[in-house]
């Protein structure tokens, strides 16, 4: 999620910083609240994914690194946005969908989560026109699924859509660098951070309704 300016926005990653200790909370309670082992291990890989992308986003985005320790940084961030995607299907497709769908959209979700990982790391200074749609066609792929959410949990499909869009129009600013209201505060990429935590929120809500639903 780095952007290519040296010179940061004031604010820039305290969404994130804020963000992280609720993402914990929020995870660990819906683990606990899970109401089968599948529920539990699935939401687990959720919470985990989540709390490495805001908390290695803020850890980035606040510190003023080395060089060499910049890159590795910036190498998990750009990384750990293919896995909280991965993993919020992950639940997703284990409360909603019946098991052989939802194996099958496991494999496709974390097999492209797997292979847009491997093209961050090899080419991590590919240009943002280029990478951008990889992360939202890998956020798109189980749209194919939207309708079986739908059939079982209305609600909670609604929000995985409304997440969606959320995160596409963060990732639409973040490729255009657009609006960019201030420089000295809060300029573009704080706007992709805001439209980050808010996609993450809606897939939070919508993953605790599904997976409270599997109990029933």
């Amino acid at each position: 999620m780095a952007d290519a300016l040296d010179i940061k926005p004031r604010l820039r990653g305290r969404l994130h910083a804020g963000a992280t200790p609720l993402v914990l909370a929020a995870g660990i309670l819906l683990v606990v609240l899970a109401p089968t082992t599948g529920t539990r291990i699935a939401s687990a890989v959720y919470a985990v994914t989540g709390i490495l992308l805001f908390g290695i986003s803020a850890v980035y985005h606040r510190g003023n690194w080395s060089p060499g320790v910049k890159i590795i940084l910036k190498r998990l961030d750009h990384t750990n946005i293919m896995l909280v995607i991965a993993g919020s299907y992950t639940p997703l497709a284990w409360a909603l969908l019946p098991h052989d769908k939802a194996v099958l959209l496991l494999i496709l979700i974390w097999s492209g989560a797997l292979a847009g990982i491997a093209f961050r790391l090899l080419w991590l200074h590919a240009p943002r026109w280029l990478y951008t749609p990889v992360y939202i066609a890998l956020g798109c792929a189980a749209l194919f699924y939207i309708p079986d959410f739908w059939s079982v949990n209305m609600p909670a499909a609604v929000l995985v859509i409304a997440g969606g869009a959320a995160y596409i129009a963060g990732a639409v600013i973040y490729a255009m660098k657009r609006p960019n209201p201030s420089v000295e505060w809060f300029g573009f990429h704080e706007i992709f951070h805001a439209f980050t935590l808010a996609g993450f929120s809606c897939h939070y809500i919508a993953i605790m309704m599904a997976v409270l639903s599997a109990g029933s």
